[in-house]
């Protein structure tokens, strides 16, 4: 028998979006035809919801957005349904503690316009998103000390540099006091040597933040079904009822019994999609 699919989750970068950073034809006539089904489609990513918002208008149709893994929630036109910030005093002592990483160090705020990003500089950032940069050039401040950018919470912290030395962040991160008050969520691209390391408020993740839009919802998890890619999906798709990981996945993370479908090139969406909604 098909599940009773109500709920579709869908990460973006590497899932939703194929190498070249587009919706295949493919993946978008499935999340229509899912949708004209009576099935909610909502993004989930590790985007800000203003990057992420030109990915959910070109699917022709309205729906949520959960936004910089799991700490905004809000629909494609705006209105707020749930935020989980990072508090001043922890953003605070995470970058004492994280002093030697100052330069791979990006703030992010929940605001539109210039400031949305806080950067102290980029050299050591512009080598591996130098494309992410130049996307969101009109967003940046850059401040020194980027200590004076928190006179309001931030909705994160984020790390990016090569996989060697962000190994090196992350343990140094885990290991410390401040654990105990964060989230720290990883997302590694092995043919780029990048990994971005997100750090949020504790307890915040895509995992809960989609527990919390089914209950609103009134679903039950295995009428959820979730697709993702990366490290910073695992919360996610440990909570759907049904989850699926794309084909260009990490071959660790193919090995948690979850369903692998075809990867992004191959629009594993679409494939995922039409085989457990339609058959």
């Amino acid at each position: 028998m098909k599940p009773d699919i109500r709920l579709l989750a869908i990460d973006i970068d590497g899932t939703l979006l194929d190498p070249q950073f587009q919706v295949s034809p493919a993946n978008l006539a499935a999340l229509q035809r899912a949708h004209e089904a009576g099935v909610e489609i909502v993004l989930v990513t590790g985007r800000r919801h203003q990057f992420a918002l030109p990915i959910a208008q070109s699917l022709g149709f309205d729906l949520a957005l959960i936004s910089s893994n799991g700490a905004v929630t809000r629909s494609a036109q705006g209105e707020l349904f749930h935020r989980d910030l990072l508090p001043v005093p922890t953003a605070r002592d995470l970058i004492r503690l994280m002093e030697p990483y100052r330069g791979n160090l990006v703030l992010t705020f929940d605001r539109d316009g210039k400031g949305a990003l806080a950067l102290e500089r980029t050299e050591e950032l512009t080598s591996h998103i130098q494309r992410w940069i130049e996307n969101n050039l009109q967003y940046i401040d850059f401040i020194v000390p980027i200590e004076q950018s928190l006179v309001v919470d931030p909705i994160q912290a984020m790390f990016c540099g090569t996989i060697a030395r962000m190994q090196v962040a992350e343990e140094r991160l885990r290991a410390a006091p401040l654990a105990e008050r964060i989230t720290v969520l990883k997302t590694r691209y092995d043919a780029r040597d990048l990994v971005i390391i997100d750090v949020l408020n504790h307890g915040c993740s895509k995992g809960h933040a989609l527990e919390r839009w089914a209950v609103h919802r009134g679903l039950a998890r295995d009428q959820v079904m979730a697709i993702g890619d990366n490290y910073n999906d695992v919360e996610m798709l440990e909570f759907a009822g049904i989850p699926v990981i794309m084909g260009n996945a990490r071959d660790d993370l193919k090995q948690n019994g979850w369903r692998v479908t075809l990867s992004n090139e191959e629009s594993g969406v679409a494939a995922a999609v039409e085989g457990l909604l339609f058959g």
